[in-house]
């Protein structure tokens, strides 16, 4: 007579082969773990840009607020930075190079028209002013003379750095002197300007006579997503390493995952055949 165990362990999985996981099992979930670890990391760089961009909103916030300090000069153009400088309030006194001023296409709360961008000469050097808006039908120079001072002014305003390049998919076209962006660089060369500041100011509003340009609409918004992606990807990451543990788990044959309750179930129905075909 033959053994039952033996007879129905023909074919048959055993309980004590549902805890064995195969190599294809191993680099899935290999593969499953290095994908939480993306999404874990994702989700902790988000919070620390997060921490970098309320650091970053503070220090603007401080600087437009402060009292005016003199604009860097020659000696300090080298060394202003974006990190330090940008949207410190300045003042700076010279004379205006009115001859030489640039129209930078703007979109504002006041509507479209262009930026005023005109030549400062100071004592150091030349500084391009944003002198403020002006709306469309007001290109013209000759149309708010009264707006253009001939003499000696002093300047307030936010110190900006340079915006190379041009616009959203649109290139500035010095040749045809059309501009989409604030370019120093490309706006000196075009106007023929020497010792240049590699930055320029946006005035404040302080009104001009005539009513233009109309300064005082820099604009200073930080976009702070950081906090939702951060939470979006260790949602994620939540979510990936639970369904792994589970995958896992039915792999590994857990006594209570559905698997290995199908396995048992298998188990006994062989036993019960083979001791069956033993009595007979």
């Amino acid at each position: 007579m033959s053994d039952p165990a033996s007879r129905a362990g023909d074919g048959a999985p055993r309980r004590g082969q549902a805890g064995a996981l195969r190599p294809a099992t191993i680099a899935l979930a290999t593969a499953w773990a290095a994908c939480v670890a993306v999404l874990l990391a994702l989700g902790i760089w988000q919070v620390e840009r997060r921490a970098w961009k309320l650091d970053l909103i503070d220090r603007v916030e401080r600087r437009v607020h402060a009292e005016a300090v003199p604009a860097p000069g020659p000696a300090a153009w080298p060394t202003t930075n974006r990190s330090d400088d940008e949207y410190r309030r300045v003042t700076l006194s010279g004379r205006l190079l009115n001859d030489r001023e640039t129209l930078v296409q703007a979109l504002t709360i006041e509507g479209p028209g262009y930026w005023v961008l005109t030549p400062l000469q100071t004592a150091g050097g030349v500084v391009l002013v944003n002198r403020g808006f002006v709306p469309t039908d007001r290109r013209d120079p000759a149309s708010r003379r009264a707006g253009n001072p001939e003499g000696p002014v002093s300047v307030t305003g936010l110190l900006r750095l340079s915006e190379p390049g041009g616009g959203f998919l649109r290139h500035n076209d010095p040749a045809a002197d059309r501009w989409y962006s604030r370019d120093v660089a490309a706006i000196a060369a075009a106007r023929s300007l020497s010792n240049v500041a590699p930055f320029f100011v946006d005035a404040d509003a302080t009104p001009h006579p005539g009513g233009l340009p109309i300064g005082g609409l820099t604009v200073i918004a930080f976009p702070n997503n950081h906090l939702v992606y951060a939470l979006t990807w260790f949602t994620l990451a939540l979510m990936l390493a639970g369904a792994g543990l589970q995958r896992l788990r039915r792999a590994h044959g857990d006594p209570g995952s559905p698997a290995a309750q199908d396995v048992e179930c298998d188990q006994r129905q062989q036993d019960m055949r083979g001791y069956g075909a033993s009595a007979s």
